[in-house]
């Protein structure tokens, strides 16, 4: 059973150079893909694994305890930060 796909409704466009072009046709062509499946799938891939590198972290046994006592302390007293949160901005 196929997965549920959404319908698309939005468009990106890229420039590129000719020779930038070429090869993304040579990839398709080799992926059996045209050049908006091979660079939307391309495009998918690269951005889970930024995002990944962002939601997922591997800590040793000693940085675990220090991450979990950082977590469990009591919040600091940042004054300038408060003093910057509160102050009127050059927008308002």
């Amino acid at each position: 059973m196929p997965a549920f796909s959404p319908a698309k409704s939005e468009r990106i466009d890229v420039r590129t150079s000719t020779p930038v072009k070429q090869l993304l046709q040579d990839a398709a062509r080799a992926s059996h893909k045209n050049v908006s499946e091979f660079l939307l799938d391309a495009g998918i891939t690269a951005a889970n694994q930024a995002l990944a590198e962002r939601r997922h972290f591997v800590l040793d046994d000693e940085q675990w305890q220090s991450f979990q006592q950082a977590l469990d302390a009591p919040p600091q007293a940042l004054p300038r930060l408060k003093k910057l949160l509160t102050e009127q901005g050059l927008l308002d």
